[in-house]
């Protein structure tokens, strides 16, 4: 009875090993995972993507960009994404009498033909932790994410506070108390 199970582990090891080899056979080379990544959704764009640094650490940040839907269906934006940022929410602020309100936003439509601007003012994404590693001056990528799935991403170039390599991000008039 002994032989029996040693013999049958053996096999169940010899399998497993087996499977290892393969596995490792199959793994693709860094050239094939470049050329096999998706590519972004069909008819969907993002320009002018712009990264804001927060005005002190440990404050958010901003993006801002347009997005474009040339042709097919109707989506919507449902997440957004930037590299070495821990979190990002998309928001809008509006006025109602002299008091301006942010609030969280769950998806943002975009039609066929159409473009949708996050600017100040209005449709934006908040930047939750921002890694010490964006510079003003440099480069990450926005990556939205749709309702369907799909994914378009973009270079967003990243700026200082203000706009440019110096300045203040003004959020005084927002109501971040829900944040």
């Amino acid at each position: 009875m002994r032989k029996l199970v040693l013999a049958g582990l053996s096999v169940l090891a010899l399998s497993l090993s087996a499977c290892g080899k393969q596995a490792e056979e199959a793994a693709p080379t860094p050239a094939a995972s470049i050329d096999s990544a998706p590519e972004n959704a069909p008819g969907v764009n993002v320009t002018d993507a712009v990264i804001r640094l927060p005005a002190a650490p440990g404050r958010p940040g901003v993006a801002y960009f347009t997005v474009s839907q040339g042709s097919g269906a109707p989506r919507s934006i449902a997440a957004a994404y930037v590299e070495g940022v821990e979190r990002a929410e998309m928001h809008e602020s509006t006025t109602e009498g002299s008091v301006s309100k942010m609030q969280p936003v769950k998806a943002v439509p975009i039609e066929s033909g159409k473009s949708v601007q996050f600017k100040a003012g209005g449709l934006h994404v908040m930047l939750f932790d921002v890694a010490d590693t964006l510079k003003a001056g440099g480069t990450t990528e926005l990556t939205l994410t749709l309702d369907n799935g799909d994914k378009v991403s973009a270079p967003a170039k990243i700026e200082a506070i203000g706009g440019g390599m110096s300045g203040e991000m003004d959020h005084s008039g927002h109501d971040m108390s829900e944040m």
